[in-house]
């Protein structure tokens, strides 16, 4: 018995000691990338033509012959020096062009960096000639309750705006169930600036838009479903459990003291009345009316009788409605854009240190189980 307590004193001091470095080590870990981190993040721009042209290469590589594919690279080899060689060409015409007549808008962003802007401040994107190349910049977005990935899109969609030509496009793909009303109507109006900077704004869904993911969705020029994704929800919920009944069966008393008459309207604990219940729905309508006034503002023919309900439907139902301009895939729009323009990946990670990136996954991992099983015990028509 002496021996085992011993044992167990030394494995409970050993414990103790590797949890205090553990600790320790944390600490130092975070302390030094806080120092390390010169700048908030870093943009990260991906050429998804390579991408998909390296793909497809493999795959030749693999059911090709060796003549057929030492073939297929030469004519490809040939093809991009013709395209270097033209591109070349249009950029000396250009310059001439430019010398030539003073007044014509500046091809290129100052190499002192400064962004262009409106009269307003507001960055805008720059004139280009006729000859520059046509772009497409992707971003995308994945949306939580609290709509936080809008840290990394507004960073985003400056550094497009300082970049792009009024020639050029960007496409969103967009994945969001909605949350509050609040962080869904800022991640909104950071993709309304892409439009009012005079850029074509196509957003994607290839899953679900609902509720505040709709709000951002309404905002494209162009609005591209996948078939059976889930959109529309135009409506606002809010549910607050009531505890005051076992309180009061506990003895427990609970006080809230307020300045102002409606300082608060429901409570978790307390008594809830009447008039603070019909101040509570007045203020449901309410967001609900901004809800429905800012689609019309960007789709004025949508039928907002018919579908501000509340309800939610997939990608054929919501192009029949008005909800949606057409039905396609995200990659299938890539695809299609690539014929005609270069399209490129945009993406800012933010820096955060080891501690808060691990509770910033545990949080995430739990909203998306939440959020999931919310969707599936609320949808009667699942798969299964």
């Amino acid at each position: 018995m002496e021996f085992l307590s011993e044992y167990g004193l030394f494995l409970l001091k050993t414990a103790t000691i590797a949890v205090v470095i553990i600790i320790i080590i944390s600490m130092l870990i975070s302390a030094g990338q806080r120092q390390r981190s010169t700048s908030k993040g870093d943009i990260k721009v991906v050429n998804l033509g390579e991408t998909i042209k390296d793909n497809s290469q493999s795959i030749k590589n693999e059911i090709l012959t060796n003549a057929e594919y030492k073939q297929l690279l030469k004519e490809e080899k040939e093809r991009d020096k013709q395209q270097e060689k033209d591109a070349k060409q249009k950029l000396k015409q250009a310059k001439k062009s430019a010398g030539k007549a003073s007044n014509e808008p500046v091809v290129a962003i100052e190499a002192s960096g400064d962004k262009p802007t409106s009269e307003e401040g507001d960055v805008v994107a720059v004139e280009g000639s006729s000859d520059s190349p046509q772009r497409m910049y992707v971003i995308d977005f994945e949306g939580d309750i609290h709509a936080s990935g809008v840290e990394s899109l507004r960073e985003e969609i400056t550094a497009i705006l300082a970049t792009a030509n009024k020639s050029d496009q960007v496409m969103v793909r967009l994945e969001s169930p909605g949350g509050l009303v609040h962080s869904y109507g800022l991640a909104a109006s950071q993709l309304k600036r892409i439009r009012d900077a005079g850029l074509k704004l196509t957003i994607t869904v290839d899953e679900v838009a609902a509720s505040g993911g709709y709000m951002m969705a309404c905002v494209a020029d162009e609005l591209v479903a996948a078939p059976f994704a889930v959109l529309g929800s135009i409506g606002v919920v809010a549910e607050i459990p009531n505890f005051n009944r076992l309180l009061q069966k506990a003895n427990i008393d609970y006080e809230q003291h307020t300045a102002g008459q409606h300082k608060r309207t429901l409570t978790m604990f307390g008594q809830n009345t009447t008039v603070a219940r019909e101040k509570f729905k007045q203020e449901l309508e309410e967001a609900h009316d901004l809800f429905k006034t800012f689609i019309h503002e960007n789709r004025p023919d949508l039928d907002l009788d018919k579908v501000a309900t509340g309800e939610h439907w997939y990608g054929r139902q919501a192009l029949q409605l008005g909800l949606v301009d057409k039905i396609q895939t995200s990659d299938d729009v890539i695809l299609d854009a690539l014929n005609t323009m270069d399209v490129y990946s945009i993406k800012y990670d933010i820096r955060k240190p080891l501690t808060e990136r691990l509770s910033v996954n545990l949080y995430q991992a739990m909203d998306k189980f939440v959020l999931r099983w919310i969707q599936r015990s609320s949808q009667s028509n699942i798969f299964k």
